[in-house]
This record gives structure tokens, C-alpha cells and sequence, in this order.
């Protein structure tokens, strides 16, 4: 992720939001032999009391736990990517203008702590049970036992604890209001690059502008462009080496809806 102060996401409830809303995420370790190694699963964000750490929790599939050292006490890194889109120049009416990509992605750095068969299966019941909420007739795995005990011996739970985080939220703040606002315009109509969910977050970032006429609204222009505008670094979801990925009895039912997260499962 760009190492610079601009952009961060100081506040750990917006990471908490993200966390929940975009349950999708990439785990990267190191192997023994110093290769990465990168995992693509769901996390639940555990319910912790104030002040604690983050914790969360998740599952790969057999034999990824193995290719992570996930029980070697290294730290591993966890990458949650959050709304994003590309921007296009045309948008601004103003030159000179480049294009760049908006995006919001926190990364987790985390221990790990490896959990048993049944920690594990609460685990993925939780997940289950977190996407499975919002459809009109849900599916429990406790509809289907027999079956989801079978296959859960594959899967292998964990939780994971940050340590420390960092999040960027880059949504044109270093542009003046009038050209904010045809971006955002333009994210939420665009027949080819709209990003409703992205447009959202540039309109809650709009409405925290101190350049905000009034609380909850967003017109008049103000301030004066910093040049052209930058470029979206990060190491959001790239990784090499041998990347396995997560199966199981719930690695791919991660998706879009934000539901509220489901508790601890051990």
C-alpha cells in the first residue's frame, strides 16, 4: 500500500465497517522457503469489547493451511479491498487531467491462531449463516449435517488477531468540490465504468469535506486542483508464489449484501 499519509482511514470503525460489508479477502504469508503465498476467503469480524484488538475469522481449504505455516507464529497480512473503480480525465472538464483509480482497501496485519474440527465447522455454519441471512428461504447447515460434516473435514478454521493496520481511502479529495461531484455523478451512470457502491463513498467523504456548505449536502465548488491526479499504489491482492485456493464447505459463498456480521464461533 502507498506509504504516504495521504489518504489514510484514521478512524478503526470505518475499517470495522469495511471489514463487515466486504467480506471477501486475500491472505498472503510467507512459506519456508521465503516465497508468498496468497489465499482468497471469507472473514467474519469477531465481536470484540472496546479498546481490544481486532480479531476475525475464516477457513481455507485443505492443505492451504500448510503452504501458509499458518502454525508457525509468523505474522501474515491480510488485504480487505473495498469499493474501487477507474476514473476517467473526461469526468473532470478541467485540464490538464490524467486518469487514476479510486479505491477503498485497509490491510490487516495479523497472528494466527489455527482452531480444531469443531471451532472450525462453527465457523463455517457462521459464514453460512451470515450470507444465507438475507435470501428469502435460507439454507442452514444444520438442514444439511450429514453432508456439511462430511465436507468441512477439508476446510480448516483459524482466527486472526491484528496487530496493526493500515487503510487508504483515495476518493478524489484532492480535487475541488465541482469536479468531486462529476466523479461522483459519473461512478453512479456511466455505462462503462459506474461504480454505485464506490460513488457512496466519495459522497460520505464529499459530505466530511470542511468545504461542506451543509452537513449532509454537497454543492458549490471550492479550493483549487493539486495537479493532476494521483495514482492508486498498494499491494491490494497481488501476490506471487504458490497461491492455493480456499475451498471448503463455504470459501465461495462471499458476496455483496452488508448483513450484520455473525458472532463468535468459538
Amino acid at each position: 500500500m502507498i506509504d504516504t499519509g495521504d489518504y489514510q482511514i484514521e478512524d478503526e470503525a470505518r475499517v470495522r465497517d469495511l471489514v463487515r460489508t466486504h467480506g471477501w479477502a486475500t491472505l498472503v504469508s510467507v512459506a519456508d522457503d521465503g516465497a508468498p503465498v496468497a489465499s482468497h476467503l471469507p472473514v467474519l469480524l469477531e465481536d470484540t469489547p472496546p479498546g481490544e484488538p481486532m480479531s476475525l475469522l475464516s477457513h481455507v481449504g485443505r492443505p492451504d493451511e500448510v503452504l501458509h505455516r499458518l502454525d508457525s507464529g509468523r505474522e501474515s497480512l491480510l488485504i480487505v479491498q473495498g469499493p474501487h473503480g477507474y476514473v476517467s480525465p473526461g469526468w473532470y472538464d478541467m485540464t490538464p487531467a490524467v486518469p487514476t483509480w479510486n479505491y477503498v482497501a485497509v490491510h490487516l496485519h495479523c497472528t494466527v491462531e489455527l482452531l480444531g474440527p469443531d471451532e472450525s465447522y462453527a465457523i463455517l455454519s457462521d459464514t453460512v449463516d451470515r450470507y444465507e441471512s438475507v435470501m428469502p428461504d435460507p439454507v442452514r447447515l444444520p438442514q444439511v449435517e450429514e453432508y456439511a460434516h462430511r465436507i468441512a473435514k477439508g476446510a480448516a478454521g483459524f482466527r486472526l488477531r491484528v496487530t496493526r493496520w493500515q487503510g487508504k481511502a483515495k476518493l478524489s479529495q484532492d480535487k475541488p468540490r465541482a469536479v468531486a461531484e462529476r466523479v461522483v455523478a459519473a461512478l453512479g451512470s456511466d455505462p462503462h465504468y459506474a461504480q454505485p457502491a464506490l460513488a457512496a463513498e466519495m459522497r460520505a467523504e464529499l459530505d466530511r469535506r470542511p468545504d461542506n456548505p451543509t452537513p449532509g449536502s454537497s454543492g458549490g465548488a471550492a479550493g483549487s486542483p493539486d495537479g493532476a491526479a494521483g495514482s492508486s499504489g498498494g499491494a491490494a491482492g497481488s501476490s506471487g508464489g504458490a497461491a492455493g485456493s480456499s475451498g471448503g464447505a463455504a470459501a465461495g459463498v462471499a458476496g455483496g449484501s452488508a448483513v450484520p456480521p455473525a458472532g463468535g464461533a468459538a
